[in-house]
């Protein structure tokens, strides 16, 4: 059984939304054609990940009343496109929701089914996410493909730096985990998205924005660290350059299952009776931050 993940690595068109949509739609159509099963966007694609001019008055609502909902024009017009691709689409936006809005991703499913709709866990705080409101909860849903079921889960951008998140997803069930995203990725964030993918036997897929609004290199790393001679192995599946284009991350899910139930990490060895430390709310010098919340 195989996965072919399309890494749709654009320019925006900020927020112009009526482009993004037409623009997208082209990617996932192109995508389809080169045999795609799954396509990713980067973070918040229906305005480009664009914020606001925090010294204008009146300009985070200006910019707040951008966000749509599950039920908007635009989203329906990507299941309608899912069904008619056979395509699963991991979809991104800025979500209407009561007070701020929340930056999340829809997994619509090759029938055009809604599985989940997830906000960002760990919006950055320290900047203009600040007018984001942080999610509540991860999910995984039974993805549907032509091959069989897969696992899939999803986290965006901020939340890759935080091991829980994608720790979180394994441990319910996640074999493949989505990841929208709007950040230069250089080597420190590379190497971190790829411990993750190690340390949790998990596929992982990463779609960034394009130069020059970021740096591209969207990638995807299988998870499978050492073949059953105990040799390792890169996991690397892509890794794109800076430039627009359509990459195509391709799972090994026999691989990846058989690896999974013969090997020491994810959730294979651990001893969560020692691990209350990473629950408990206290905040303590160098890490304390006015702006944090739990």
């Amino acid at each position: 059984m195989r996965l072919k993940v399309a890494l749709l690595q654009m320019v925006s068109a900020g927020p112009d939304q009526a482009a993004n949509l037409a623009k997208g739609e082209a990617f996932c159509r192109q995508a389809r054609t080169r045999g795609a099963e799954v396509a990713l966007f980067p973070e918040m694609w229906n305005i480009g990940y664009s914020f606001f001019d925090a010294a204008r008055p009146g300009a985070c609502e200006q910019w707040a009343a951008q966000a749509i909902t599950a039920e908007s024009a635009f989203v329906k017009h990507f299941r309608a496109l899912a069904q008619e691709l056979n395509l699963a689409i991991a979809l991104t936006y800025l979500e209407q929701w009561p007070g701020r809005p929340r930056n999340v991703v829809s997994l619509i499913d090759r029938h055009g089914a809604l599985l989940f709709t997830y906000a960002k866990v760990h919006t950055c705080e320290f900047d203009l996410e600040a007018a984001l409101t942080p999610g509540e909860n991860f999910y995984v849903a039974e993805l549907d493909t032509a091959s069989g079921p897969v696992q899939v889960g999803a986290q965006i951008c901020y939340d890759r730096e935080f091991p829980e998140s994608a720790r979180i997803l394994m441990l319910q069930g996640a074999e493949i985990i989505l990841t929208p995203n709007a950040c230069e990725l250089e080597i420190n964030r590379l190497g971190q998205f790829r411990a993750r993918a190690f340390e949790n036997m998990v596929g992982l897929a990463m779609t960034n924005y394009a130069a020059p609004q970021e740096n591209g290199h969207s990638l995807a790393y299988d998870g499978i660290a050492f073949d059953r001679n105990g040799a390792s192995l890169s996991m690397g599946l892509v890794e794109a350059g800076g430039d627009e284009g359509i990459y195509l991350a391709e799972f090994d899910l026999d691989q990846l299952r058989d690896y999974r139930a013969r090997e020491t990490w994810g959730n294979a060895l651990r001893r969560p009776r020692l691990y209350g430390a990473l629950t408990a709310l206290e905040v303590h010098a160098p890490f304390v931050r006015a702006e944090a919340t739990r």
